[in-house]
């Protein structure tokens, strides 16, 4: 019987002779709560004290994730195949920031958290915080910065390296290198800061080239030390680069700041065995497609509907490009007709191949139980059927 490896492997290869993958992306925290109630069955339950907001992982989702759990319950009730495992390396701030308290008001806190950013908090309650200040605001900033990006820092590596590589090594499931904060725009957002990326892009455009370059060199570097060990799977790049209107950058900046950092990492990874590489970003991607492509990408997710993401369309136009995802969330919330409807999208992505269906993006606590049962059992009878494979 064919595992989740090696269908993986053989999905990504446009092989339109076996079935796709059945995984599904991951949930808010709350929507399994919701549906614990509604008729899931409750075997392991998720922590009390994760919080509604955060991520429960699913099967395309690369685990673990700094800030989630992984779902066990929906899986095993849906018989889905096993999904990605990422690679436990640290690939950002290591040592991380000691977090501290900055300043302290009667109702709020000034917080510099283990990433080095700085922000207000409510004490009492939860809250959007209130970001003030981020680890690099100038090039002296960066330099500092960088004694905390050595990839040959041991501490990046879990003690038990060793017993890691020898289970990864007799596995039955893809694995991943990368995934969030590897990226070149995701990174300086979170480096910089939002406003302060963009307007260096204009006034300091040197140093964001050096920012970038010198990621790269560190990824590639780290990478090294794992893949002398290990053959991976795929490699992922996290962007989360775009909005329901387009890119938050142009083409050209694209272009001139992140194209040679994409083609360097790519061709290195190609050149060490990882010959399929994804780029997670949400919003409408469109324009970017072509770019990630000419840097040496070959899939994406998770080509969100609401934003104006089509994946036949996309399909039709990149016939080689990966895909996964890109099915409507919201319209799993609506009733079995509109489910019914965008599974109308699944003939032909199965018959192109090089495609894992599941939707685009967590699903929000506004779809019942019922409802994701019959599409996920609906998809799946179409996926089982003969002509897509065995």
């Amino acid at each position: 019987m064919m595992d989740a490896r090696e269908r993986f492997t053989r999905i990504m290869q446009f092989d339109s002779g076996i079935r796709t993958l059945y995984w599904e992306f991951g949930y808010w925290a709350a929507t399994l709560r919701k549906w614990y109630q509604q008729g899931l069955p409750k075997i392991h339950g998720i922590p009390d004290n994760h919080p509604d907001d955060k991520t429960v992982t699913g099967e395309g989702i690369p685990s673990p994730e700094l800030d989630s759990v992984k779902d066990r319950e929906v899986s095993t009730y849906l018989g889905f195949d096993k999904g990605i495992m990422r690679v436990p390396v640290e690939h950002w701030i290591y040592p991380q920031f000691t977090r501290k308290i900055v300043r302290e008001t009667d109702t709020h806190l000034i917080v510099r958290d283990e990433a080095g950013i700085t922000q207000e908090v409510l004490k009492q309650g939860g809250s959007m915080p209130h970001f003030l200040g981020w680890p690099i605001s100038s090039r002296e900033d960066f330099e500092k910065m960088k004694a905390r990006f050595n990839p040959d820092d041991p501490g990046r590596f879990p003690e038990n390296w060793r017993e890691v590589v020898k289970t990864f090594r007799d596995r039955d499931y893809p694995i991943a290198l990368g995934g969030r904060p590897v990226g070149f725009f995701g990174s300086l957002r979170d480096l910089m800061g939002f406003e302060r990326t963009l307007i260096g892009y204009y006034d300091h455009p040197q140093l964001i080239k050096d920012i970038l370059v010198f990621l790269t060199d560190f990824w590639i570097n780290l990478w090294e030390k794992v893949l002398s060990q290990l053959d991976v799977d795929l490699a992922l790049i996290w962007e989360d680069m775009s909005y329901k209107s387009g890119s938050l950058i142009s083409p050209a900046m694209f272009t001139e700041f992140m194209l040679p950092c994409y083609k360097r990492i790519t061709s290195f990874l190609k050149s060490h065995g990882v010959t399929t590489i994804f780029v997670d970003t949400d919003g409408n991607c469109t324009d970017l497609i072509p770019l990630f492509m000419e840097g040496g990408v070959t899939g994406m997710f998770p080509f969100e509907v609401q934003a104006g993401m089509d994946i036949v369309n996309v399909a039709q136009k990149f016939p080689t490009l990966q895909i996964m995802g890109g099915l409507d969330k919201t319209k799993i919330a609506k009733d079995k007709a509109s489910i019914d409807q965008e599974l109308e999208k699944l003939p032909f992505m199965l018959r192109r191949s090089g495609y894992i269906p599941y939707l685009d993006h967590l699903v929000p606590p506004e779809v019942p139980w019922e409802l994701f049962v019959y599409y996920r059992k609906r998809m799946q009878a179409i996926i089982s059927q003969p002509y897509y494979g065995d």
